[in-house]
C-alpha cells in the first residue's frame, strides 16, 4: 500500500475537525472523548462533578447540571462556543440503585430516570435543531442491556434504559430527512466506576461471566470501536438502531 493510500485512510470515519459534545465524564464518557480526541475531532465534555472533569486532558470541559433545563440551555450554548457546530452529540451518563420495586422509594425512581432518561431529551432536543438546519448529525446514546432483559431490583434503569432506546428510534424517524442519525449502544455487564463495587461482592465477577458466552464481561475499551462508528460520516445509513455491544449476554 502506497504512503498516498494511507494517508487517505488516516480519517476514514471522518471525524477530523468533528465538533463532538460528550455528556458525562465517568468511566464511559471520559474514554470515548478520549477516543474522538485521538481520531483528530474537537471534543467537549459535559458533567455536574468537577472532580470528574479535572481528570480529562486535551478536551474542552463544561461544568453544568444535566438534569436541569437551565444548566442544559448554558451547556450547549458554551459546546457552541467551544466548537462551533456540534457534529457529534454522545449520551454517556447514567445511575442506578439495585433495589426490589417493594422497597424502592418515589424519589430514588424519580431521580434516576431524571438523570439516565430526561436528561438526554433535554440535551438531544436542543442540539436536534442545529443539526437538522444543517442537514448532518450523529447522536449515539450509551443504554444496556437492562433495557431489552428484566433484570430483577433493576426497576427504574431498566425502564430508563428502554425508554431511551424508544426515545432514540423515534427521534431517527423524525430527522432521519435531514440527514441526522440516532442510535443507541447497549452494552452488557462492564466494569466500570458503577459497578466496581458490586462486582467486588464475593462470588459475583464468576457468577456474572457464566451468563456471558464470550466468557468475560466488557470494559469501556469494547465501546470505542462501535461509538466512533456510529459517530462517523461511515454510517450515514444507519438510524434507529440499537447496538448490543455484550458479548452475547441477550442470546442466553
Amino acid at each position: 500500500m502506497t504512503a498516498e493510500r494511507d494517508t487517505m485512510n488516516d480519517d476514514w470515519l471522518g471525524l477530523a475537525n468533528a465538533g463532538v459534545l460528550v455528556a458525562g465524564a465517568g468511566g464511559i464518557g471520559r474514554r470515548l472523548a478520549q477516543a474522538f480526541a485521538d481520531a483528530g475531532a474537537r471534543v467537549a465534555v459535559a458533567d455536574a462533578n468537577p472532580t470528574s472533569l479535572e481528570a480529562l486532558s486535551g478536551v474542552a470541559t463544561i461544568q453544568g447540571d444535566l438534569t436541569d433545563p437551565d444548566d442544559c440551555d448554558a451547556v450547549v450554548a458554551q459546546a457552541h462556543a467551544e466548537l462551533g457546530a456540534i457534529d457529534v452529540f454522545i449520551h454517556a451518563i447514567g445511575i442506578n440503585q439495585r433495589v426490589p420495586i417493594l422497597e424502592m422509594e418515589d424519589g430514588t425512581f424519580d431521580d434516576i430516570i431524571r438523570v439516565n432518561l430526561t436528561s438526554a431529551f433535554r440535551l438531544a432536543r436542543r442540539i436536534g435543531g442545529g443539526m437538522c438546519e444543517r442537514g448532518y448529525g450523529r447522536m449515539v446514546f450509551i443504554s444496556s442491556v437492562s433495557g431489552r432483559m428484566a433484570h430483577a431490583n433493576h426497576g427504574p434503569y431498566a425502564a430508563s434504559k428502554a425508554g431511551l432506546d424508544q426515545l432514540a428510534k423515534v427521534m431517527a424517524r423524525e430527522w432521519a430527512p435531514s440527514g441526522v442519525t440516532v442510535n443507541t449502544i447497549a452494552p452488557g455487564y462492564l466494569e466500570t466506576d458503577l459497578t466496581r463495587t458490586y462486582l467486588q461482592k464475593p462470588g459475583m465477577l464468576e457468577s456474572m461471566v457464566e451468563l456471558v458466552p464470550a466468557g468475560r464481561l466488557g470494559n469501556v475499551d469494547d465501546l470505542t470501536g462501535p461509538a466512533l462508528f456510529l459517530a462517523s460520516r461511515q454510517s450515514a445509513f444507519v438510524t434507529g438502531q440499537v447496538l448490543y455491544v455484550d458479548g452475547g449476554r441477550i442470546l442466553v
